[in-house]
């Protein structure tokens, strides 16, 4: 692609010398929202209308930006082999549903960027890859091989561009590779696994019409993940041959076993509740192509590992796919038992909280914890509803819901995992559409789930594990929106006081001075570099 007002033979983009404002602007432009709109007499994007600052070598057509060049490449793609011209598109069987479009030389399967374009790319979007061959990230749904109606579906539910994560993972779980994904809590990891998986099924269901046997299978570790990616596979698969069942406790099994007997593409569900299903009733998982484990990290470390590495078993040699979080060396080398060649992506710093939340660290003693919270709720400048309050017991949870709605005038409820279905997915309901302003939550709700509107959430019982408080305050951004995360500590949490102090630093908050002066935290302070992995005694 080239600058629009000079002739380059470099392929790397050029920023137009004559444009008001952004001379001497080498960046290049990722996406049209980057682009500025077009003057009076100013060339125009054939995409998006906004300043056309690129030629793109291909087709001599004006392009604002990489993301609209390689949707203008993937048009020319489809409709050359009605129109003539140039050479149809190759496409990649079934299993490698992903390709790109360079210039006429489409049987290479090279992408549309040059090498240090995507590096560029990477770089910006702070996205990292380790394994062989990993794919070119993508900056458009529509260039991937998706079905039409899978893309107007990604419109209709509001993905007007990629995420970083979806950029990178999408593509790379079309090629049909193992991966390990690593990312922020509300980055859009699960459309980066449910588009792949809606692709293929549809796909293979088009091919196969007569099968009904399961295609892919998603296991998360709540009922209420499993409902949220359920529902979400149901709205990307809309209008296409893909069907899905729900596999989780507190509901009838008969009726979840007739569903799978009746046919879907996509089962999703709780290890627990599928080991159950598979051990009392025989279900032909011989054609599952895609095994998803979000939450991975949960998964192998709470006590679901057999059960996982039992489902997995059960299935013929399927594409793994891991999403996650946090991560830790320990169970990389767990993942490398699960799926040998594992490609790893992360997008950001994993371990590492969300940027948009902004943390806030309050010292406050045990006894004082309600009388802080009730303040916080009161107050017209730091209560911003619905708020998300995480406890460590669910007789916690229901006694800290009373109190705040007796005391403060505010309706409060509690969720936890003694609650039935019923009553949970009422009170969800409730709760995302205003008529709650407060919910109470076990770490139930601490992982994965997508809480549309929240932009707060107050830790009142910090969890004994770094990784933990970090997925429960990721619930207060969803796709870079800014958030607060407050967190009440106390020198009851001094297990993880250096390893807070970090996270704390490494996300710009103010780290409260009985924390910084705590004898469980000088030696984060006092000693060098490599220092940070300490051992406490007493």
């Amino acid at each position: 692609m080239t600058d629009s007002h000079a002739n380059h033979n470099d392929p790397s983009l050029a920023t137009d010398a004559d444009a008001p404002n952004d001379a001497g602007n080498d960046d290049v432009k990722l996406s049209s929202r980057d682009q500025r709109l077009a003057l009076p007499g100013e060339p125009k994007c054939v995409i998006c209308g906004r300043y056309g600052e690129y030629i793109c070598d291909e087709t001599d057509d004006d392009v604002c930006s990489l993301e609209c060049k390689q949707a203008l490449l993937c048009r020319m793609a489809k409709s050359s082999s009605s129109i003539g011209g140039l050479p149809p598109p190759r496409k990649i069987p079934a299993a490698d549903e992903c390709f790109y479009v360079r210039g006429t030389d489409y049987e290479s399967g090279t992408p549309s960027m040059a090498s240090d374009q995507v590096e560029i790319i990477r770089k910006k979007l702070n996205i990292h890859v380790k394994g062989n061959d990993v794919v070119t990230p993508v900056l458009s749904f529509s260039a991937c091989n998706l079905p039409d109606k899978l893309l107007h579906n990604i419109e209709a539910a509001g993905y007007d561009m990629p995420t970083p994560v979806q950029m990178q993972a999408i593509p790379a779980a079309l090629t049909g590779k193992n991966m390990l994904v690593l990312a922020d809590t509300g980055s859009g990891k699960s459309a980066s696994f449910l588009i792949p998986i809606v692709s293929r099924c549809a796909s293979h269901r088009w091919q196969y019409v007569s099968d009904k046997k399961p295609l892919a299978m998603v296991l998360t570790p709540t009922r209420e993940l499993c409902i949220q990616v359920e529902e979400h596979a149901k709205l990307l698969g809309k209008g296409l041959p893909f069907k899905t069942a729900l596999v989780v406790g507190g509901e009838a099994m008969a009726g979840q076993l007739h569903r799978i007997q009746q046919g879907v593409e996509l089962i999703v569900g709780t290890p627990g509740r599928l080991v159950d299903l598979l051990m009392k009733h025989e279900i032909d998982l011989d054609d599952v192509m895609t095994f998803v484990v979000d939450e991975v990290d949960c998964m192998l470390q709470r006590g679901f590992r057999d059960q996982v590495m039992q489902i997995y078993r059960a299935l013929s040699q399927p594409q793994v796919l891991m999403y996650s979080a946090t991560m830790s060396n320990d169970l990389e080398k767990m993942i490398n038992s699960l799926a040998q060649g594992t490609v790893v992506i992360s997008v950001g710093e994993p371990n590492r909280p969300n940027k948009a939340v902004k943390q806030l660290a309050i010292w406050v003693e045990s006894k004082q914890k309600k009388q802080k919270l009730f303040d916080i709720l009161a107050s017209k400048k730091h209560f911003t509803p619905p708020v998300v309050v995480y406890v460590g017991s669910r007789l916690g949870a229901d006694l800290l819901a009373n109190a705040i709605t007796v005391s403060t005038g505010i309706k409060a409820v509690s969720i936890h995992g003694e609650k039935s279905m019923k009553e949970r997915r009422e009170i969800m309901q409730s709760f995302l559409v205003g008529e709650v302003p407060v919910v109470v939550a076990t770490g139930i709700l601490g992982r994965g789930v997508d809480l549309l509107g929240v932009r707060q959430v107050i830790v009142f019982d910090m969890p004994n594990s770094i990784k933990e408080y970090v997925h429960q305050i990721g619930r207060a951004s969803r796709m870079g929106e800014e958030g607060q995360g407050i967190v009440f500590v106390n020198e009851e949490n001094k297990n993880v006081f250096a390893e807070l102090i970090d996270v704390l630093k490494s996300g710009g908050a103010a780290v409260p001075r009985e924390l910084a002066n705590s004898r469980y935290a000088t030696g984060f302070f006092s000693t060098g570099k490599g220092s940070k992995k300490r051992k406490h005694t007493g």
